[in-house]
């Protein structure tokens, strides 16, 4: 059987509510990662997803390369973040229980990367449990060993934009192709075990009204099952 814990990165967005009534429509557990300008600019939209049981992790304040900043910009970037996200749970009512962390690009820092790690151990961050995770790639690179929520797939629709030459049929194409990484297809992955990112894009929503819907139903479609987010 195919699994697979669903992220969504870049929140909020004005189709924020929009993917928070599917997952819940289709029962599907989610983490939601913030950009904090972006909950800025579409407050309630964030706070819908928290009022609707979404966990919604930091993805940093302005979503730059963590690997061109120092440890003080990181860590001010990761920090201005949190802020705002406990702001948006006390303005939910809802305790906030988990704190995961996402970088942005998958940047982990460069030369701060060790220091970084060190930081979101002693600082109550928690790691997405990956154990299930059978691809050898996962231990070779240490994400077994790291506290923030890298990926086993990305659908990388977000390079759907004028002019890119990037369509949604080649977004859906790549699902079946065999993945370098993974050495297989996604969709042909029988016993995967998976941590797939979807993106909160207007823009890509723009282009292709209710691609999330797309693309999770072609999960649903193709046997995959999504699990609740756990924490170790």
């Amino acid at each position: 059987m195919k699994h697979a814990v669903l992220t969504i990165d870049d929140i909020g967005s004005k189709n924020t509510p929009a993917i928070v009534d599917y997952l819940c429509e289709k029962k599907i557990p989610a983490i939601m990662f913030a950009w904090g300008q972006r909950v800025e600019e579409y407050y309630e939209n964030a706070l819908y997803a928290v009022k609707n049981g979404i966990i919604v992790g930091n993805h940093s304040y302005s979503h730059p390369f963590f690997s061109k900043l120092t440890m003080e910009e990181a860590i001010a970037e990761i920090e201005k973040n949190e802020a705002i996200l406990d702001k948006l749970y006390q303005d939910a009512g809802v305790e906030r229980v988990y704190r995961p962390f996402r970088f942005p690009y998958g940047d982990k820092g460069g030369d701060n990367k060790d220091a970084l790690q060190e930081y979101f151990r002693t600082h109550g961050y928690h790691k997405v449990k990956d154990t299930q995770i059978p691809y050898a790639f996962w231990k070779d690179m240490g994400l077994d060993k790291d506290i923030d929520t890298f990926w086993t797939y990305d659908f990388e629709e977000y390079l759907i934009r004028p002019d890119s030459g990037v369509t949604f049929e080649d977004i859906l194409k790549r699902t079946r192709e065999v993945d370098p990484v993974l050495g297989k297809s996604l969709l042909s992955d029988e016993d995967g075990s998976h941590l797939i990112i979807i993106h909160a894009h207007d823009e890509t929503e723009e282009l292709v009204p209710g691609y999330f819907r797309k693309l999770i139903d072609l999960l649903i479609d193709n046997g995959f099952v999504f699990d609740p987010p756990e924490f170790i």
